[in-house]
């Protein structure tokens, strides 16, 4: 689709000429200064001074202290920043102007046509001039003087058109600061969000060092206390593996004279077995007097003296929770 097409198809070029010179804030044509906004639309230099103002109370001339403020295109909602210049430091879009004054110099050159201005539908030959303050509606004189609002009490209707404008300027002025003011308690709250993730990943990594080290330390001491049951139970076995070495030696001892006696009983003559049999005899009975060795205490291979109650600790464990 051409240029050109796209107009006809609207309407004249004037009409799509003049909807591209309307100000998106007082719904008038543009007025002198326009400014551009860095986003590239355009504002009258008071509607933006105005929303500028609404944005930010405290900014109070070009002398203030404070160093610029900020607001939103009311167009496409990209936040301007300005500085100490407020507005004033806006660059005029100076090819808007100059098409605003051609398109004012072509309207007034136009003579004007029946159906430019609203006509009346009851008195179709009389425009709307007036405004019924009553009803609340514009009409035309016809009406007040003979029509449904002959009672009514008028006004002029350029007085009330530029009340309601500056009514209607104000509404948006607010609207545009509202917005600005819920903008920045989104971001407050996305602010919020990404902080309360960035402090609860700290705080699980301090909890698992913190869990980490305790583990640490029960394994460290764990290992303590096996190696003191290893120890006693070297000490232990030690001294019972001693005794049955002893016990071993003094059977085998036994065992030797045991059969030296057997065979001096088999001995039959009576000569050779008296030869030898006392001193045999007082071997043996000594051997059965002093032959008594240590044996251990009843109980002592127990180990109950290393048992650990951990009890007091699995209840310190449950009650862990994160301080007040």
């Amino acid at each position: 689709m051409d240029f050109q097409a796209g107009i006809l198809r609207d309407g004249s070029p004037m009409e799509s000429l003049e909807k591209q010179l309307i100000c998106p804030i007082c719904l008038e044509m543009f007025s002198k200064p326009v400014v551009i906004l860095p986003c590239q639309h355009n504002l009258c230099r008071k509607c933006a001074n105005d929303v500028f103002q609404a944005a930010n109370p405290y900014w109070q001339s070009r002398g203030s202290v404070i160093s610029g403020g900020r607001f939103r295109c009311p167009s496409c909602r990209h936040e301007v920043l300005l500085d100490r210049h407020g507005v004033y430091g806006l660059q005029r879009n100076l090819l808007v102007e100059n098409i605003i004054d051609i398109y004012k110099q072509e309207c007034s050159s136009r003579p004007l046509k029946k159906g430019e201005h609203p006509m009346c539908k009851e008195h179709e030959d009389e425009r709307i001039n007036i405004y019924c303050v009553t009803c609340e509606v514009p009409t035309c004189s016809m009406c007040k003087v003979f029509g449904a609002h002959k009672d009514c009490e008028v006004a002029p209707l350029q007085t009330v058109f530029q009340g309601q404008k500056t009514e209607l300027n104000n509404c948006i002025s607010m609207l545009v600061a509202g917005n600005d003011r819920i903008q920045t308690i989104i971001s407050q709250l996305e602010d919020s969000c990404r902080s309360t993730e960035e402090n609860s990943e700290a705080a699980k990594r301090e909890l698992c060092a913190r869990f980490d080290a305790l583990a640490a330390l029960l394994e460290e001491k764990k290992s303590e206390l096996l190696q003191r049951i290893a120890r006693e139970q070297g000490d232990k076995t030690g001294f019972v593996q001693g005794l049955i070495g002893q016990y071993k030696e003094q059977l085998e001892k036994s065992s030797r004279l045991v059969e030296t006696a057997i065979q001096a009983m088999e001995e039959t003559g009576g000569a050779a077995f008296l030869m030898n049999a006392k001193q045999l005899i007082k071997t043996i009975v000594e051997a059965s007097k002093g032959g008594r060795l240590e044996k251990i205490e009843h109980g002592y291979e127990s180990m109950d003296a290393f048992s650990v109650s951990l009890d007091h600790l699995a209840e310190a464990v449950c009650a862990l929770d994160f301080n007040p």
